[in-house]
């Protein structure tokens, strides 16, 4: 059996991901758990100082085998909690480094990140908006597929980093057929096979048969054409219960129609415990869904539980 490969980026050096990947690491129960091989790419002065900080100390074989030292500009003197283009083409070098790891053997690789920055990654001249599109950018990947998963609710995106004016118009039903077709194959390379998924509505009451709104045709129609077609799904389903419903059994699965709609159900679930996948690529990629935290970044107070989570669910499902 082929060896497991985690490759853990450290994300923007300016935000809290260097602590609580350090964190992570020198937890007990984490380790324990792991039979990968794990490789944290990212700048060892920033690992050093931040361990330095932290009161944490790691052996030699975590610092000449398992941190890769990723080269990158010249940091700032003063870098945490401050946007800067250094750190962004750094979080961009780490990204890069990591997604080259993992290509040598996709099969049984996962890349597992911690926050990055977009005004960083914009001045530094980084051509992506953020993970997700890096990603697909440097494994040539079409439109990958965006799941969160906490506590068994597992959420997937027809749309992201646009705005709710865009995201209404990319609401059409060959789009929404595209994606239940692509997000059933996702779960199928997960090892979830069974299970109904729902299509989430847009409007109040779902428009109330075009009274107020009318993208929920788009969505009907595509649901007659999946079910046509042998998929098990059924929509629009009212955005104010689909993901309780969810939560509870009654769907394995479920389509949000734009960015937050999603995140707001899957945060307030458990905010912490919510962890980002995006699937299509030629490896699997877990994130943390938080960001950088500037406001506690070099403070010791951040919180590594989801990064312990995102390391634990890239393992389940290699």
């Amino acid at each position: 059996m082929a060896n497991k490969r985690i490759a853990i980026t450290i994300g923007d050096p300016a935000g809290i991901g260097p602590e609580i990947v350090l964190k992570a690491m020198a937890e007990t129960g984490l380790s324990q758990c792991l039979s990968a091989e794990i490789r944290v790419f990212g700048s060892r002065r920033v690992l050093e100082d931040m361990s330095s900080l932290l009161g944490l100390s790691f052996g030699d074989s975590f610092w000449n085998e398992t941190v890769v030292d990723v080269p990158g500009p010249e940091l700032p003197s003063e870098y945490p909690g401050k946007v800067s283009a250094a750190c962004g083409q750094h979080a961009f070098n780490y990204i890069e480094a990591a997604a080259a790891y993992a290509m040598e053997d996709p099969a049984h690789s996962a890349v597992v990140t911690a926050p990055i920055n977009k005004e960083a990654l914009r001045a530094a001249g980084v051509p992506y908006i953020g993970h997700t599109e890096i990603l697909g950018g440097l494994t040539d990947s079409h439109d990958p597929l965006t799941m969160f998963e906490t506590l068994g609710l597992r959420v997937f995106f027809l749309t992201r980093h646009v705005s709710l004016r865009q995201a209404c118009d990319m609401i059409t039903e060959d789009r929404i057929l595209d994606y239940i077709r692509r997000c059933t194959a996702a779960l199928a390379r997960l090892g979830i096979t069974d299970g109904k998924m729902a299509v989430a509505g847009l409007n109040p009451h779902c428009g109330e048969h075009g009274l107020f709104g009318n993208e929920e045709r788009e969505v009907e129609k595509a649901v007659k054409r999946a079910v046509s077609e042998g998929y098990d799904v059924v929509g629009p389903v009212g955005p104010d219960s689909v993901f309780h419903l969810a939560k509870i059994g009654r769907f394995d699965s479920v389509l949000s129609l734009y960015h937050d709609q999603g995140h707001i159900a899957t945060k307030t679930l458990d905010f912490e415990r919510t962890i980002a996948f995006t699937l299509g690529l030629p490896f699997l990629r877990t994130s943390v869904d938080h960001g950088t935290a500037f406001d506690i970044a070099g403070k010791k107070t951040a919180s590594s539980v989801s990064m312990e989570e995102a390391v634990k669910l890239a393992l389940k499902y290699l």
